[in-house]
């Protein structure tokens, strides 16, 4: 029997190239010069071996070794192939990866380009079952903005399957105006302050189906850009689907939808989940007046939440994030924030929901609490909404009122918890 791995390879080649290119032998590696030995740099052999394939549509094929590598380019009609024991290897030396436009924290900067990068590429796909790492080396906030581990930036049609990736103080996977991407069957690893696992930005159609992510920081961040750059360019991140994932993180949120909002963030499922560890909230709705735009139509459904410190839910629309130099200004800058909804939910966590943080001038219109049990620390505060339902909320363990309301108006407000 053929290994699962070999079947996925199959699909996703007719996918990115069509059928014609499934008897296509690969192109490997090593027949362009790679060693694989991770001392001597193989980029130029990988990326002569990208571009050959690129050209006719294929798979290049990564056997196992240890390859030490600066940034490379992924081009359309392509699939990079990480057979088992694989290891691709970011370059310590930051002249290996290239200054090019990137987004970062909602706004087009000067930044290295990624260890693996694409740009207007269509039907591309990086494939397990290998790993990737960055080089810890290169980590951090300095300017201009460090290399993430791998950036598609306006391209269509995209997959990431069976692989690991291990990074550190800097975001591994960074899809940037995409559309169509799918990441399934991820083990994402990283460790330290911004070492967020999937930052998915201004992109639309996006799965986030089957992964195993334990990060640094946010294991999954949605965003659409800050201030009057993002709201004048105006592509939202929209129809996102995360479901059957295990998210784990040391410093921030497991899911985190914001803050850089200014584009819009709207129609986001959440589904089949497990947080084992948040370190502040398992879902954190995040933004600020002068981001303009709108977070709407946020859905989750059968969850676990374990060992979150700081709770559930934080909705957090007055003062989250940077504020931008040059924000919406007026009224037309408070997000919009609409349908926000949260059924079948099994929680051991500090606070089951913090959502006081909400204009009164744009209130919350449609929040709902249904099915949720197990223990929380402190209970439920609710602030400035508009078609509530609270039902069947069974939990245990907190101090301290089970509700507290301020201008909320909806059904099952006298809710006890018990």
């Amino acid at each position: 029997m053929k290994p699962v791995w070999l079947s996925t390879i199959f699909l996703t080649l007719a996918w990115c190239t069509g059928y014609a290119a499934v008897q296509r032998a690969p192109f490997n590696v090593r027949a362009f010069g790679a060693t694989g030995n991770g001392t001597t740099k193989d980029t130029a052999a990988f990326q002569k071996a990208l571009d050959t394939c690129a050209a006719a549509g294929g798979i290049v094929l990564v056997p196992a070794g240890n390859y030490l590598i600066g940034s490379i380019q992924l081009k359309s009609h392509t699939i990079l192939l990480l057979k088992p024991d694989a290891h691709l290897l970011g370059s310590p030396d930051l002249e290996d990866y290239p200054i090019i436009k990137v987004r970062w924290e909602g706004k087009w900067i000067d930044g290295h380009r990624a260890l693996i990068s694409a740009q207007e590429a269509d039907h591309i796909a990086i494939i397990g079952p290998g790993k990737i790492s960055g080089n810890p080396a290169l980590g951090g906030r300095q300017m201009p903005r460090r290399p993430v581990l791998i950036e598609p930036i306006n391209c269509t049609n995209v997959e990431f399957k069976d692989f690991t990736t291990e990074q550190h103080s800097m975001w591994s996977i960074h899809p940037t105006y995409c559309e169509n991407v799918i990441a399934q069957n991820l083990t994402i690893r990283s460790t330290g302050g911004n070492g967020d696992g999937i930052d998915v930005d201004s992109c639309q159609h996006i799965r986030i189906e089957g992964c195993d992510i334990a990060t640094g920081d946010d294991c999954i961040a949605l965003k659409s850009g800050r201030g009057l750059e993002g709201y004048r360019i105006a592509r939202p991140t929209e129809d996102v689907l995360i479901s059957h994932c295990t998210l784990a993180d040391s410093i921030f949120a497991g899911i985190g939808i914001g803050s850089e909002t200014s584009g819009g963030i709207r129609d986001v499922r959440i589904e089949d989940c497990k947080f084992t560890r948040a370190r502040t909230y398992a879902i954190y709705i995040k933004s600020r007046p002068g981001r303009g735009a709108f977070i709407e139509n946020i859905s989750a459904t059968n969850l676990e939440v374990a060992t979150a410190p700081g709770g559930f839910l934080r909705v957090n629309l007055l003062n989250s994030g940077i504020q931008d130099p040059e924000p919406v200004p007026g009224d037309e800058g408070i997000p919009t924030a609409k349908n926000y909804r949260f059924r079948d939910v099994k929680v051991d966590c500090g606070t089951l929901v913090d959502a006081a943080s909400i204009s009164p001038v744009k209130p919350l219109d449609g929040f709902s609490l249904v099915n949720i049990h197990g223990t929380c620390r402190k209970a439920i505060t609710l602030a400035n909404m508009t078609r509530v339902e609270l039902r069947n909320i069974r939990v245990t363990g907190y101090e301290g009122p089970f509700l507290t309301q301020t201008n909320v108006q909806g059904v099952g407000l006298e809710q006890t918890g018990n």
